[in-house]
């Protein structure tokens, strides 16, 4: 799915905007981050180093206001009643997620930010340390590693380079 959006997103930006602005906004971006942006990077015919530090870049700048204000967004959102059911459902989701992050504390969220699977990611690592309560100077460190090296493993599958391992 990830894939199919990131192919997507590239075919309408492709040629009206540059390959790196694309590439760094889809990294931004909740659900797809820094894993459609290796994609669209590939696509793209962006060099490994420049996609990777661009993608990384641009998954970690929303994670601090997410750490900071997440609470506060959605405490507004709960007052009308078109988004108190979404901010709710996210709040489920992202507490049943918790759970993993719970028992390993800090390398529960390290693993859960690491491995780039749908549901996870800087995004939902950033919301559940903020719904369990935890210090950004903790969480923000180990949210940003755990996206370095959920940025190595997609730079790895992303640009193929399992084959020159011989894998």
């Amino acid at each position: 799915m990830t894939e199919a959006i990131a192919d997507y997103l590239v075919g309408i930006f492709q040629g009206n905007i540059p390959e790196e602005l694309i590439i760094f906004l889809i990294s931004m971006l909740p659900i797809l981050e820094l894993r459609g942006g290796m994609i669209a990077a590939k696509l793209l015919g962006v060099e490994l180093l420049k996609a990777f530090v661009i993608c990384f870049i641009g998954n970690i700048i929303p994670i601090p206001f997410i750490l900071l204000f997440i609470r506060k967004i959605f405490e507004f959102l709960k007052k009308f009643s078109p988004t108190r059911k979404l901010v709710e459902k996210l709040e489920t989701s992202s507490m049943r997620k918790s759970e993993k992050v719970k028992k390993g504390s800090k390398w529960g969220l390290l693993t859960f930010v690491a491995i780039p699977l749908p549901g996870t990611g800087g995004w939902t690592g950033a919301l559940v340390a903020a719904l369990l309560d935890m210090r950004i100077k903790i969480s923000f460190p180990i949210i940003m590693l755990g996206v370095l090296i959920a940025n190595l493993i997609m730079s790895v599958f992303s640009y193929g380079l399992l084959g020159a391992f011989g894998l």
